[in-house]
């Protein structure tokens, strides 16, 4: 089987695919795609700093290590919900959800 090559794609030494020459993840690219449904016109557009092939390079690094990354994002929303739930409630929300202002 031959190795894809992805010339806009650099790996971190923490294993982190990042797009070369930018500080954008490769996972930033994809949960964009996967949030809002950006084709890779649209995330360039939204991200001028990125070019419409980086974009490309991006979306198919994603979908040729889908599974891998979808585990990365599942993981990386698991901690998101873990430190909510260390820190608790803000004191600004709970004040105006005693006011009835915020469900």
């Amino acid at each position: 089987m031959a190795t894809a090559s992805y010339p806009h794609i650099e790996m971190t030494t923490d294993c982190v695919p990042m797009l070369a020459g930018t500080t954008t993840k490769v996972v930033e690219v994809a949960l964009d795609r996967l949030a809002h449904h950006w084709d890779a016109d649209e995330i360039q557009r939204q991200h001028p700093h990125l070019s419409l092939a980086q974009s490309h390079a991006a979306l198919a690094y994603y979908y040729d290590h889908q599974a891998e990354m979808d585990r990365d994002i599942e993981q990386r929303l698991d901690r998101v919900a873990q430190i909510k739930a260390d820190i608790g409630e803000s004191p600004n929300r709970h004040k105006l959800k005693s006011q009835g202002q915020v469900p």
